[in-house]
């Protein structure tokens, strides 16, 4: 069964740095853009930050110049750094395939304290 599995979230103060991780649990990974979402309390998900198989990214206007998504196709792994975290900023973090997407995983919760 094809699955992505983030890690990576925690609590941090405003200001403060988080790096989220999804893995993939297949080896056509590395030809699949990903794309990684989140999702706020009350809110719907959003998508934040995509790379494509060629490494072009894109991200929201809202954490542009402060979020960095990259991939580490030997590890079949996207990350996602995150830098000066905003309270705005606290939500489930998800990723999945942007083309064909599978089954949402648990994501990981981040947490942003002013």
């Amino acid at each position: 069964q094809v699955q992505l599995v983030e890690s990576g979230g925690g609590l941090v103060q405003a200001g403060g740095s988080l790096r989220l991780s999804c893995a993939a649990s297949e080896s056509t990974f590395s030809d699949k853009a990903i794309g990684w979402y989140r999702q706020a309390p009350g809110k719907q998900r959003e998508l934040v930050a995509r790379i494509s198989s060629a490494r072009s990214t894109d991200y929201t206007d809202s954490v542009k110049g402060r979020f960095t998504i990259t991939r580490d196709n030997a590890k079949n792994t996207v990350y996602l750094q995150m830098n000066n975290l905003k309270p705005e900023d606290t939500a489930v973090y998800y990723c999945n395939y942007l083309n064909e997407p599978i089954d949402w995983g648990q994501g990981t919760q981040v947490t942003v304290s002013s």
